[in-house]
């Protein structure tokens, strides 16, 4: 009797479970300390078959942040696709984003602690994804002021900051809230929707803060 062959696993599941292990050991050790060898173990494969398919340290990681940066893109658009009004559509959004970023807490390592470190090129990659994310929320603070005044008055500078700031803030809390169990999405998402989106209608409504005298 003929000896019985595993069923060979097809190729892009293969991927995906070397890149599921890459993703867990990056995002605990970091680029640097992570070692093929860990991987391999982890994916349970072997780590001449892991450079088979992946050819280098520096091109898994890369890998992993693309992968990391699509799916985190995915999740924000998505949650925010119910339309409705620009506040709504920012605080599905936000909701989308920290329930992402806490069922993901290897992969949001990679991207905002890791990548950072690991090199210009790692960097460049990230920065591509976080510039998605904050032409998005721009294009919902105009939205909110055409809402508000039936045209975009805030100048395009303007608006433009407070979306840097807006998605810089969000990074922050996504980091508190992953160190903190007790911390919901929604939590963190009101957090940001009352710091940020409070302020955001004092400023549409012409009621803005400046330096005292002297300052």
């Amino acid at each position: 009797m003929g000896e019985v062959r595993a069923k060979r696993m097809p190729r892009a599941e293969r991927e995906r479970q070397m890149l599921d292990a890459a993703v867990r050991v990056f995002g605990e050790r970091g680029y640097r300390a992570a070692s093929m060898d860990d991987i391999a173990d982890l994916a349970g494969v072997s780590k001449p078959l892991v450079y088979l398919y992946l050819n280098s340290k520096e091109e898994l990681f890369s890998a992993c942040i693309q992968r990391e940066s699509a799916a985190l893109i995915a999740a924000v658009r998505e949650g925010a696709m119910g339309g409705g009004a620009a506040d709504r559509q920012l605080w599905d959004g936000l909701r989308a984003f920290f329930t992402h970023t806490a069922r993901n807490p290897y992969g949001w390592a990679v991207l905002h602690s890791h990548a950072r470190t690991g090199g210009e090129a790692f960097v460049a990659e990230v920065m591509a994804m976080r510039e998605e994310i904050v032409a998005f929320v721009t294009g919902l603070i105009v939205e909110a002021a055409r809402e508000a005044h039936g045209d975009p008055a805030l100048p395009g500078r303007e608006v433009a900051g407070l979306a840097q700031a807006l998605v810089g803030a969000a990074e922050s809390l996504a980091g508190w809230a992953n160190t903190d169990a007790s911390v919901t999405a929604k939590e963190a998402a009101a957090t940001l929707m009352n710091f940020a989106w409070a302020g955001l209608g004092n400023l549409m409504e012409g009621r803005r803060w400046s330096p005292p005298p002297g300052a």
